[in-house]
């Protein structure tokens, strides 16, 4: 046990530990293959294709799901002109996941590039002012700027402001590759007499989340990054990288939205994992970001305001020309929870996560108060599915119907801030809750006609798999996506 109390220059003994020398030629032959395995003959991002040839790797054809409905299923970029009637649903064939910065980090239930690529090149043009009141990975600022328009993104999470940051800032190639030879050396001359007490973060249940040695392997890296002669914003770069591994080192399930011990762990994680994980991760991601600072535009804007809320957007009516999102789903992901390691490892949270936890949109975290009598949101169906969950669960109830509540606060700002014919695009899913379908995008359309806004088209796209597994009973298969004019 590596105790709180203990002086911080005290050495860690480290007489019991065992720790594996790593071969750098052998981690970079390994990412070499990976790499080769990924493109599979694809050359890179898509996204700002040269000519008309734009199109020309993308193939649409008709096909059927397994429930024997038709399906538009398109190989590729999305033709900005694709044409969509309300009720389609589409397979979207994403190959852009992991380019550039999108694959910095994992992150669940995030978008695949293309679809906001699609819906800004579709909705707006360059010059024009973007905005994601659910910021998440980012994905949606990365396209804007990529795209020339300057964009905002909104999140009460710190570690989504954090990844998103990183993921739209630009980085000069010499301080990176600089940086990343010291860092390289750092892992292959790991010492773990070098990690005294201060250098290791203290927060709920660490010895049980990380092994002793991934303790001081991580703790090591952390002071290594700090020490950097370098700009705050690529320290921030190489943290994310650090970041990215954190979870393959723990003893959380890597399957579950949830961070949790399984009685049987689903990995095997062995001494200098963490430095070597971390190494593929500096050598992956490098590149990417090099590739990025090459294309990103230096005249267009990303602003992440550190003290926003979807629900409380604090700019002037009719700023914007197009919002872009994919909200949170009513009881479907915990995010402060599933990223609580990552939050904890990166100094963005050191105690309990409630307080953040209640900030959310669906957030489980409610009062006992809340939920004695049944609450109603105003929209006939789906009170009838709050009425029928109530019966079994009323704490689950009263979540559902905050979720709406909360996203019908949403609309209100979006369409406040929103310009005279400007458009709010949110990509959406259902999911169930105790047995019962409860249909997000349904009551989010119902709602968004009560705060002004026009349905203008309405389609779906079929999820083919998400970073990490949605509990069995509560998976969601598709998305849809609601085009909301004002």
């Amino acid at each position: 046990m590596l105790s709180r109390e203990t002086a911080n220059s005290t050495r860690i003994i480290t007489q019991n530990q065992m720790f594996y020398p790593i071969s750098l030629d052998e981690i970079k032959l390994k990412v070499e293959k990976r790499n080769g395995r990924r493109n599979g003959g694809y050359n890179g991002y898509r996204g700002q294709p040269a000519s008309l040839k734009e199109y020309q790797l993308t193939k649409i054809e008709k096909i059927e799901n397994e429930f024997k409905e038709k399906i538009i299923k398109v190989d590729g970029d999305i033709p900005v002109k694709l044409p969509v009637n309300d009720r389609d649903r589409f397979l979207f064939i994403s190959y852009d996941q992991s380019a550039l910065t999108h694959g910095l980090h994992k992150y669940p239930a995030k978008f695949f590039p293309e679809l906001p690529r699609w819906l800004i090149r579709r909705y707006s043009k360059e010059g024009d002012l973007i905005l994601d009141p659910f910021l998440g990975s980012g994905t949606t600022n990365v396209e804007a700027l990529l795209l020339r328009r300057d964009s905002v993104g909104i999140d009460v999470d710190p570690f989504s402001r954090m990844l998103a940051k990183v993921k739209v800032t630009p980085l000069k190639e010499g301080e990176l590759k600089e940086s990343q030879r010291r860092l390289l050396r750092a892992v292959t001359i790991f010492d773990p007499a070098k990690v005294f007490l201060r250098d290791i973060p203290y927060f709920p249940y660490r010895d049980n989340w990380f092994n002793r040695e991934i303790i001081l392997e991580l703790s090591y890296i952390r002071k290594m990054i700090a020490k950097l002669d370098c700009s705050e914003d690529t320290r921030e770069f190489f943290s994310i990288c650090l970041s990215s591994v954190i979870r393959s080192v723990s003893n959380a399930d890597d399957n579950c939205t949830r961070t949790v011990i399984r009685e049987k762990l689903n990995k095997k994680v062995s001494p200098s994992d963490a430095l070597r994980k971390f190494a593929e991760a500096i050598l992956i991601n490098v590149p990417k970001m090099i590739e990025f600072s090459k294309r990103c535009p230096r005249d267009i804007k990303v602003f992440l305001p550190d003290d926003m809320d979807a629900r409380k957007i604090t700019f002037e009516p009719e700023t914007f020309d197009l919002a872009v999102t994919s909200p949170p789903y009513a009881n479907a992901v915990d995010y402060p929870r599933t990223h609580q390691l990552e939050m904890y490892w990166l100094g963005l949270a050191t105690g309990s996560l409630t307080p953040l936890k209640k900030k959310h949109v669906g957030t489980e975290s409610v009062s006992s108060e809340d939920y004695k009598k049944l609450h109603k949101i105003g929209i006939n169906e789906a009170d009838r599915v709050i009425a029928k969950i109530f019966q079994s669960d009323p704490r689950r109830a009263y979540i559902v119907f905050k979720y709406l509540r909360d996203m019908r606060e949403n609309l209100s700002e979006v369409h406040r801030v929103l310009k005279k014919g400007g458009r709010y695009t949110v990509v959406v899913g259902n999911n169930k809750i105790r047995g019962e379908v409860f249909e997000n995008w349904k009551y989010i359309m119902e709602i968004a006609k009560v705060t002004g806004f026009k349905v203008e088209n309405y389609f779906a796209s079929e999820i083919i798999k998400h970073f990490i597994k949605v509990p069995r009973e509560e998976r969601i298969n598709t998305d849809w996506i609601l085009v909301l004019k004002k």
